[in-house]
């Protein structure tokens, strides 16, 4: 009968003794000492979980936007183009992690619901940053973070700068005429459908080979959102199976509210004109 198999022998690092550790470097001792269910519910840690990771690829989500949009100002916008591709993957990570919750049934779910008080995915900042940065800007949205003055910081800073999309127009505006009012518009309101935007952008997919940087742009953005707008119905789904229409816990109309955002679009020009084609 042979030894039991010792890694070290391979050369494999087994001290680690004032060295760094995989736990050193993840900072795990914080991350995963920072689930703190307050009731005796099973599901709870669950729900704290599911909530805690989304936040983290939230996280990663922004500073590849961040990127991106900085990308889409300089030379070469290319590079923009992979980190589009990351936040879309992102997103369809946050999907999957609704099939998780969805295990939950909602007699799992009311055996804490009181501990959560008036929390609510609604107050979350990343998400709202992520709503500014990609054009979805509307100002009441920053009332639930009033109680925390560097979070209201942060999504004011956020509103005066371009969104993602401005960036693209920008783009589009040195390759194609724009009127002013779309690329010296108020960038602190939601950018609207535009016929001239619409004919522009009609023009890029006439003729791809002669646009390919613009064209790849468009698909890479509507891929993005292709995948936001799937998070969103899942979010919707999962919330009306767990809590039916129930009022959500951060007094929003849950499941009514949560609808309305399917309506909202991020990049309304580049889904109008597909029917234009």
């Amino acid at each position: 009968m042979s030894d039991p198999y010792d890694p070290a022998r391979d050369g494999a690092q087994m001290s680690f003794d004032g060295r760094m550790s995989y736990t050193d470097y993840l900072g795990l001792d914080a991350v995963l000492s920072a689930q703190h269910p307050l009731s005796t519910a099973h599901d709870e840690l669950l729900f704290i979980v599911q909530h805690q990771t989304s936040e983290l690829w939230m996280r990663l989500a922004l500073h590849e936007l961040h990127a991106a949009r900085t990308t889409l100002s300089g030379a070469d916008i290319r590079p923009a183009f992979k980190m589009l591709s990351r936040v879309s993957r992102i997103f369809e990570q946050l999907n999957s992690a609704w099939d998780v919750l969805r295990t939950m049934t909602p007699s799992d779910y009311t055996t804490f619901r009181e501990t959560l008080g008036q929390s609510s995915g609604f107050q979350s900042a990343q998400y709202r940053e992520i709503e500014f940065l990609l054009g979805n800007r509307n100002p009441a949205m920053l009332k639930p973070h009033a109680h925390r003055p560097d979070l209201t910081a942060r999504l004011k800073a956020e509103m005066e700068k371009p969104s993602l999309y401005d960036c693209a127009l920008v783009r589009l505006a040195q390759a194609l005429e724009l009127p002013d009012e779309v690329v010296a518009r108020d960038r602190t309101k939601p950018h609207k459908p535009n016929e001239a935007v619409q004919a522009a952008w009609a023009k890029v997919y006439r003729d791809p080979s002669r646009y390919w940087d613009l064209y790849e742009l468009a698909e890479k953005l509507v891929d993005l959102e292709d995948y936001f707008r799937r998070w969103r119905f899942n979010h919707v789904t999962t919330v009306e199976r767990v809590i039916g229409l129930k009022r959500g816990t951060g007094g929003t109309g849950g499941v009514s509210y949560l609808k309305r955002m399917l309506d909202v679009e991020l990049f309304p020009d580049l889904w109008h004109l597909r029917t234009k084609l």
